[in-house]
């Protein structure tokens, strides 16, 4: 008996044309959707995995015609002028590497991750980011990038928090929203995810998320709202992930209730890359296209069409946005691609954009940007082994990396030789025993993360003495299917602390200087050890151009303006997620049997997410949300607020008040009228960044508020709902500093009701 896959090429192959030489037009939908068969239907919602696919008898002509080496497929339909379209992994750039057809390597430019975009506070930076990212996807021969990434820093130890934003959603959606807006302004789509409350890798594909409705729309889902609204993405993935009970890509209530009725969502939804679920479930409830696709979903449609589980309506509804996003893409409009994007150009974009992201946490007695420096004695096996970039299906193949040694050098300065030549040598002896080492039975192998390296006192003092000064890079690698550990993740070693601690007392004792960069991609520690070192630069995991990016910052030639998209705490454990996240208890079980933190997990600190949190009860961290120095000064002046029909427009003037040009990013908190719900101290409204300012130079920087940002989530009505009174505005240099006020009446409340869905499963109190 032939597979159902084969007997669906021969149909495809013989059927005839229900209409002559149909063939599909951006004004032709419905009458393609009436002329498909329930076979062509099906292939259409099926992603292409390995077997025959789109009425192609070869695959090999399909490979050519959708060259890249990519995440997935749609299937085409020949005799209906549907053609396949290409899907590749992002964020930070496009997973397009090979082609079937030949062996040459075909690079993608690795950009700044998420957290590093989202630390610029810069939307127009992130949307010219997004245009470069999106020419080189149209030159590649794909339709649509699986990006951004925007699920919120619930906690600092998610593995994939580097492709990540931000903790707070209005930071989340604004950033979001310019880098699809960059990347769908060159004809190709993005794909925002994890939609929604992908908040941990640890049991990612099973665990149930378990939210209040207010955290869930207040804070999980509002930057998905934000982006959907301003910058009306192609498609939509939906996570791996419960959420209150069903799965995200089986629930309705998520998927079409809140995403298309509420939003005003048109585009496709599709699954994150995952096994067979239930097929009928998937597509009722809104999933358009099931990635990467099996046979055995063919065969449910087909058998869930005969006995009523899915009708041909529901299958009708996503076979209709399915031609509705086909006939926007390259494939469809027969782009012919070059193969060949301008990466030096790209190249250049990365590393200016990178600068802008970096975040100068501590500049005692102003010792950056360096001066009068020759030689430098660099320590620590990441200024050798630059980390572009964090791990998993959001890594680059990138065509280099220059790592701070090469950075430092192409910039004039001399590095002393002993160290390199041991951390070169350290890294080739510890990745062939990883080789050596590894379980061959480990299908999805991620090479472990080298030690740090111990060094002896005299090794230092030897370095001392050939060197002006010490810098000393500490590494952090993460990434997809895995959460950060506390010890020797979040926390520094102890090798690493020995080291930075003899460092400082060797190079002070010589009256010589020390400056530590961060290589990573989400918040670490740092209370315990930033009053050792004279500066700190957080250089995030900058892309290829790393080395190059943090030499620009180091002397000058670019002045730092990033400022924390994200809170650093003194402890791991001050956070109040860190009371229900996995933190390596996953044999603690309940009296159901399930694992508190890997089989579900409880967000029962609702919305008291990051400063929200910090602000309100008045607790210290090390560094505040939105905190960032800069190599020059700037005073905030002449702070207004007025009100306007839909909300109030507010406004500040910055001066740069300091020696050397710069930028400033502004952020605007509000605080609400007192009373009612119980409300944080103070939330991010909107925020701003100036042009470069010379010295002496003011710019005034305005902000629009609506009604609706200003709500809060009521349950018991279940409604967004401002509350009339006085509301007061900030004006802040981050969430600590705040430089100027005004204030906002609002006369009569407001209220948008909503649906009354996602209710949690478990009690959350």
């Amino acid at each position: 008996m032939k597979s159902l896959a084969a007997g669906i090429g021969i149909f495809l192959c013989c059927a005839p044309l229900p209409a002559q030489e149909l063939k599909l037009r951006a004004d032709n939908i419905d009458e393609i959707v009436k002329a498909m068969t329930p076979e062509e239907k099906a292939l259409l919602v099926v992603g292409r995995n390995d077997y025959t696919f789109g009425g192609y008898d070869n695959p090999k002509e399909f490979v050519r015609f959708l060259s890249p080496s990519v995440s997935g497929y749609t299937q085409g339909i020949p005799r209906l002028g549907i053609p396949p379209t290409a899907l590749a992994d992002g964020p930070a750039g496009a997973v397009v590497v090979t082609r079937p057809d030949n062996k040459k390597s075909y690079y993608a430019t690795g950009f700044p991750v998420g957290t590093s975009l989202a630390c610029s506070w810069n939307t127009q930076l992130v949307e010219s980011v997004g245009r470069a990212m999106g020419n080189e996807i149209l030159e590649y021969g794909v339709d649509v990038i699986l990006a951004p990434g925007m699920n919120i820093h619930r906690s600092p130890l998610c593995g994939r928090n580097y492709e990540y934003y931000s903790e707070d959603p209005v930071v989340t959606g604004k950033i979001a929203a310019a880098f699809v807006r960059g990347i769908q302004g060159c004809g190709v789509g993005t794909s925002i995810k994890h939609f929604a409350v992908n908040s941990q890798e640890t049991n990612r594909t099973e665990v149930d998320e378990i939210v209040s409705q207010r955290a869930l729309r207040e804070i999980y889902l509002k930057g998905f709202e934000i982006a959907v609204k301003e910058a009306r993405p192609w498609t939509v993935m939906a996570s791996y992930n419960r959420l209150n009970g069903p799965y995200t890509q089986e629930s309705p209530e998520l998927l079409t209730t809140v995403l298309r009725d509420e939003w005003g969502f048109d585009g496709i939804v599709m699954t994150d890359w995952i096994q067979k679920r239930n097929t009928a479930a998937q597509i009722k409830a809104g999933i358009d296209n099931l990635q990467p696709g099996y046979q055995v979903q063919l065969q449910d449609i087909s058998l869930m069409l005969k006995d009523g589980r899915l009708t041909m309506p529901d299958l009708d509804a996503s076979v209709r946005r399915m031609l509705q996003y086909i006939v926007k893409t390259p494939h469809f409009r027969n782009y012919k691609y070059s193969d060949d994007p301008d990466l030096k150009a790209h190249a250049a974009i990365t590393r200016s954009s990178a600068t802008e992201g970096m975040v100068l946490l501590k500049n005692a007695g102003g010792v950056l940007p360096l001066n009068n420096i020759k030689k430098v004695a660099l320590f620590g096996l990441s200024s050798f082994d630059f980390m572009a970039g964090g791990t998993g299906s959001g890594n680059v193949v990138k065509p280099y990396v220059v790592d701070l040694q090469q950075g430092l050098a192409n910039a004039g300065l001399e590095v002393t030789g002993n160290l390199k030549e041991m951390y070169t040598a350290y890294k080739t002896f510890c990745r062939a025993q990883f080789k050596c080492d590894r379980n061959p039975a480990e299908r999805w192998y991620v090479e472990p993360s080298i030690p740090e390296l111990s060094l002896s006192r005299t090794c230092i003092e030897n370095q001392a003495r050939e060197s002006d000064i010490a810098i000393l890079t500490l590494g952090r690698q993460a990434g997809e299917g895995r959460d950060r550990p506390v010890k020797g993740g979040f926390n520094l070693t102890a090798v690493e602390q020995n080291l930075l601690v003899e460092l400082c007392e060797v190079y002070h004792a010589a009256g010589k200087k020390v400056i530590v960069v961060l290589n990573v991609g989400g918040a670490i520690e740092t209370a315990s050890w930033k009053g050792l070192p004279d500066a700190i630069l957080l250089a995030w995991q900058p892309g290829q151009e790393g080395g190059n990016s943090v030499a620009d910052v180091l002397l000058g030639k670019e002045n730092p303006s990033g400022k924390l998209s994200m809170t650093f705490p003194i402890s791991v454990m001050d956070m109040p997620s860190s009371q229900n996240f996995p933190l390596g208890d996953e044999r603690r079980r309940g009296e159901d049997g399930s694992r508190n933190n890997v089989d579900y997990t409880l967000h029962k600190e609702g919305i008291n997410i990051g400063y929200r949190y910090f602000s309100s009860v008045g607790r210290e961290v090390s560094y505040p949300f939105g905190f960032g120095l800069s190599y020059t000064a700037f005073a905030y002046s002449k702070p207004v607020v007025k009100p306007v029909a839909d909300g109030f427009c507010a406004g500040i003037t910055v001066t740069n008040t300091g020696k050397c040009a710069g930028k400033e990013s502004v952020q605007l908190y509000v605080s609400a009228p007192a009373g009612g719900m119980e409300k944080p101290a103070l939330e991010l409204k909107a925020f701003a960044k100036t042009r470069l300012l010379q010295p002496g130079e003011s710019e005034t920087l305005t902000f629009e508020v609506s009604k609706y940002s200003l709500a809060s989530f009521d349950e018991s009505r279940q409604s967004w709902v401002s509350a009339a009174g006085r509301y007061i505005v900030r004006f802040g240099a981050s969430v600590d500093d705040i430089r100027g006020t005004g204030y906002y009446n609002l006369a009569k409340e407001a209220a948008w009701r909503v649906h009354d869905v996602l209710k949690p499963t478990k009690a959350l109190d």
